[in-house]
């Protein structure tokens, strides 16, 4: 016979459920996957055409898993968040990295500008090219394409910046930032970023489904939707690399976060000076190389929502850690046309719980 506390259990785990089911409409949302967990209670469970141990794309929830190691990095003493980037980079990829209104402020660049966004790089991805048409819509549309690093950075130089590093209360997200984040965890560690991430993260976590993609070939991934049709852009998701690169599942994404969130990778203490939020997009803020979504009170019929930390992708994967109820969930959606799906679920999901 079940106690009262196993009773009250199993009545969330339906709950919970019975929103993912609802969340999966086969007509944007064709499959979702969530696994949460509190200090004594862990669930997984999926709807649609995902199931609780699928690999997916978790996107730019890569961003995270970068973060990570440059604190490692920082705690280790082989580097600093405000050392200058062009320490660790080459000439070539400094030259003119950042032009804005005739000034060059390459050399002005620091670490903690890449983590933060604060940089003023434009977004090799997002932003539009001289085309007047950016990657990701080129892609949306059909047309699947691999780049290296160094064509990314050269697409960026491109592009002008939005803003001289360092101006005050300005963040522009760019996927740039992360790409010379990648290249230099590269250069200190004196390998390609899949072996770092494999060494330094996965492995040591007994991350067994967890990686970095790098073959077109490779279907083990879900394939994600873009409106109500599926979109194979394998070749692009080999490029993203440190901006966007990892498969992985619900459940090992969880047991990243949490020990992202509990001092794994540097003092459990000091995670609090990641958090010096700056809009990016509304209703999302970006602190030092992480995320915080929190709806303001109008929003949400002033009742409060807490602050979700952590970090999202395009592709409406999610990791996130919830303070206010030592909470932590983490999953995917699969969409790209509307990844906001991912967050109208997890309100849901946290009201759900009392």
């Amino acid at each position: 016979m079940e106690t009262k506390q196993e009773q009250q259990i199993n009545f969330e785990k339906a709950k919970f459920q019975a929103i993912l089911d609802k969340t999966v409409d086969n007509k944007a949302i064709f499959g979702t996957v969530l696994t949460i967990e509190t200090a004594n209670n862990l669930w997984t469970g999926s709807a649609g055409n995902l199931t609780d141990n699928q690999p997916y794309f978790i996107a730019s929830t890569t961003k995270l898993y970068v973060t990570a190691i440059i604190l490692k990095l920082n705690a280790e003493g082989k580097l600093s968040l405000d050392d200058k980037i062009s320490k660790f980079l080459p000439p070539e990829i400094m030259n003119k990295l950042h032009v804005f209104k005739g000034v060059d402020y390459s050399e002005r660049i620091t670490i903690r500008n890449l983590l933060a966004h604060t940089s003023g790089l434009p977004d090799y991805f997002e932003d539009k090219s001289a085309d007047g048409k950016s990657l990701l819509q080129k892609l949306q549309e059909g047309t699947d394409q691999s780049w290296s690093f160094e064509e990314a950075i050269e697409m960026s130089k491109k592009m002008r910046p939005k803003f001289a590093p360092n101006t005050k209360r300005k963040a522009h997200y760019s996927d740039t930032n992360f790409q010379l984040l990648g290249k230099i965890i590269e250069n200190i560690y004196g390998k390609e970023i899949a072996t770092v991430m494999q060494e330094v993260i996965f492995q040591p976590l007994a991350l067994k489904k967890t990686y970095m993609y790098a073959n077109a070939a490779d279907k083990t991934p879900a394939v994600m939707y873009f409106k109500n049709k599926p979109l194979d852009i394998s070749k692009a998701m080999t490029s993203f690399g440190a901006d966007g690169g990892i498969v992985s599942t619900s459940e090992e994404t969880m047991v990243f976060l949490k020990a992202f969130f509990n001092g794994y990778f540097s003092q459990k203490s000091l995670l609090p000076e990641l958090y010096k939020w700056n809009s990016v997009m509304f209703p999302l803020e970006y602190g030092v190389g992480i995320m915080k979504f929190e709806l303001p009170a109008i929003f949400t019929l002033f009742r409060k929502m807490p602050a979700f930390i952590g970090h999202s992708g395009l592709s409406g994967a999610f990791a996130y850690y919830v303070p206010d109820k030592d909470l932590y969930l983490a999953g995917t959606v699969n969409q790209i046309n509307n990844p906001g799906t991912s967050y109208k679920m997890l309100i849901k999901i946290v009201s759900s719980i009392k």
